[in-house]
Parts: C-alpha cells; sequence; structure tokens
C-alpha cells in the first residue's frame, strides 16, 4: 500500500514509480479517468490506487478465494468484469465497489474477458478451451459456449462494432474470426505461432495480435471481402507478448511481455519507441492511461509500476510520441468508493 520512484538503467534511466501491497503476482491493471487505477492479482484481491500519492484507495475487493486473473473496464466506466482462476467472471459497480453479477459456467480459470462496445455483453475466454458471452442485463448466457479448437483461450477481443469477436490461444496456432450473435466461425488466420493477445482499431481496419514467439502482427481488415492481410510485424520482445493496449488515437501501441519488458510503439512507423521497460520478472498486464501520459504495467513480483511515457523517448534521444487526442467532452461520476472522470473525443 505504499509508493517508492526509481530508474532503471544509468544516464538513460526510465521515470516510474511502483506500488506495492499485492502479496502475489499483479495479473492485469485498468486505468480510469482520473488518475486512479485497478489491479487485480493471484492473491484474490482488487485495488485502487491513487496515480499521483501512490496510495490505495479503500480496502481490498474480494469475493471468493480464487485469484483474478484478467479484468476490464465496461464502455461506460461504470462496471469492472473481472474473471478468476475458480472460472467465475464477476462484475464489481465502481461506485459502491461491490459484485453486482456473477457468472459461473467455464471448468477451467478465465483468462480473457471483454465487453462489447455497446456494454450489453461480456465475452470470456478460459483454460477450458471454451468463450462464453454474457448478458448483462440478465447473467445469461448469449451463446451456447463456443468450442474454440484451443486448448487454453488466452485472448479474447470485440470487434468495435460487436458484430464479431477475434480469439486467440495456445496448442492452436490461429487467429480465428466469429460471429458475434451466432457463435459462427467466420474465418481463420493460421500462424504457425500461438496467440497470447489481441486488439483491434478503433476504425476496426486492423486486428493486432501477440504471439508467444516474441512478434506483434498488424492485419488491415477489408469488411467487404471479410479478408485480413498482414501488414506489418513488430520484433522486440524475445518472449510471449501477454498484454497489448492501444491509446485511444490509435497511434500509440503498448506491449508486455514474458521476457520482463514492456515497450511502446509508434504505429505511423511500425518503430519502438525509445527504451525497454525492464522488469524484474515476467509482465502480466499493460495499460494506457486516458491522456496516454503514463503507461501501468502489472508484474509477476507483486507490484504494479506507472511509468511516464513521455519521457521513455525524452531519455532515448528519439522524437516524442505522435501528438495525443484532445478531450472535449468530460462526465464525472461521484460515488462514496470511486470518483472518475470520463472523457471522449469530437
Amino acid at each position: 500500500m505504499s509508493i517508492t520512484s526509481a530508474s532503471v538503467g544509468m544516464e538513460n534511466a526510465l521515470q516510474y514509480k511502483t506500488m506495492l501491497g499485492h502479496t502475489m503476482e499483479v495479473y492485469d491493471a485498468v486505468y480510469l479517468r482520473d488518475g486512479q487505477y485497478i489491479t487485480c492479482s493471484r492473491d484474490g484481491s482488487l485495488r485502487l490506487w491513487n496515480q499521483e500519492s501512490g496510495a490505495q484507495i479503500g480496502n481490498d475487493l474480494r469475493d471468493g478465494a480464487g485469484g483474478v486473473r484478467t479484468i476490464a473496464l465496461s464502455p461506460g466506466g461504470k462496471v469492472i468484469a473481472a474473471g478468476s482462476e475458480d472460472g467465475t467472471v464477476r462484475l464489481w459497480d465502481m461506485e459502491t465497489g461491490k459484485v453486482i453479477a456473477k457468472w459461473t459456467g467455464h471448468t477451467k480459470g478465465v483468462r480473457s474477458v471483454c465487453w462489447s462496445a455497446d456494454g450489453e455483453r461480456v465475452a470470456s475466454g478460459s483454460y477450458d478451451g471454451t468463450v462464453r458471452v454474457w448478458s448483462v442485463e440478465s447473467g445469461d448466457g448469449v451463446l451456447r459456449p463456443i468450442k474454440t479448437g484451443h486448448e487454453y483461450v488466452l485472448a479474447v477481443a470485440y470487434s468495435p462494432d460487436t458484430s464479431k469477436f477475434a480469439t486467440g490461444g495456445y496448442n492452436e496456432d490461429a487467429i480465428k474470426i466469429w460471429d458475434a450473435t451466432t457463435g459462427k466461425l467466420l474465418s481463420t488466420l493460421e500462424q504457425g505461432s500461438s496467440v497470447w493477445s489481441l486488439a483491434w482499431t478503433s476504425d476496426q481496419k486492423k486486428l493486432i495480435a501477440g504471439f508467444d514467439n516474441g512478434s506483434i502482427r498488424i492485419f488491415n481488415f477489408d469488411s467487404t471481402s471479410f479478408t485480413f492481410q498482414q501488414i506489418a510485424v513488430l520484433e522486440d520482445h524475445k518472449d510471449s507478448v501477454t498484454a497489448i493496449s492501444l491509446f485511444q488515437n490509435d497511434r500509440l501501441l503498448a506491449s508486455a511481455s514474458l521476457d520482463n519488458t514492456a515497450r511502446i510503439w509508434d504505429l505511423d512507423t511500425n518503430l519502438p519507441v525509445g527504451l525497454l521497460m525492464q522488469h524484474q520478472d515476467y509482465v502480466y498486464g499493460a495499460a494506457f492511461s486516458p491522456d496516454g501520459n503514463f503507461l501501468v504495467t502489472a508484474c509477476q513480483d507483486m507490484n504494479a509500476y506507472v511509468w511516464d511515457v513521455h519521457s521513455i523517448p525524452k531519455k532515448a534521444g528519439n522524437k516524442q510520441p505522435s501528438p495525443l487526442p484532445r478531450a472535449s467532452v468530460s462526465i464525472r461520476i461521484s460515488s462514496p468508493w470511486v470518483s472518475c472522470l470520463f472523457a471522449t473525443e469530437r
């Protein structure tokens, strides 16, 4: 529940802060809209942090004994979906800090959760090899469990128009695209390497995937012909890319890896920006702050780290990242548990 400031390297050191408090691996992190973020851990807790002070806000959030493997913030910013090692998916209300839904059905741990853009559905991918799609309103399964063919489903990602979702996983080296309404398999992109992470750009023109060989591949999507064409391979990581995170302008990409590093990429050039963010152990998660000024990473060493994004290219002697978009509409939501500022572009 404390913070330390430190640096990595010597004259080219990067600026970061360390949040201490979890007692086991930190698996994932999600930024809110007011300098606060949430982490989840194998210790079974979700914790809310103030980025500036480093203090934990409120008590640990716990429901059940299982570790929490993955979290995702709803499009409206009010609810967290959390997938646990006991196979359950829980919805946490951010105003009250209480569980408002608990979904069971997976027979093994949940590795990935994602929201549809309209906030009406949550898809969960599990080590049992299936994807389940849940109705947020009713809590029912919208589709029958989808047997993906992956031994473990490591990533599931809704397209921005919510018409489809992509899956990736272990022991079947392919990205699969599914119809979100019927659960029908629409396309299979054979890859030759297991897919660990997925993300769509906001215009749905690109699908980005992180692989167990350390590469990140970018595919152009033609909606007319429903075809995917690989247009770039980003190569720098030396081990599995566990997470990728797009900044909202689709021009910066963050990646986390089992090679103990995180990296930021300029998608205008498909080149890395500045120095590696070196950690002492596996990096499981990475997420940009809404303004793009900070990146939070989740690490096996039981800590979360907040990095000053603009110090990365500056210290490396590179140009600053592409200009960040301005937020023109703000909505503030206040509650006894959390106060969040949500911003959108026009």
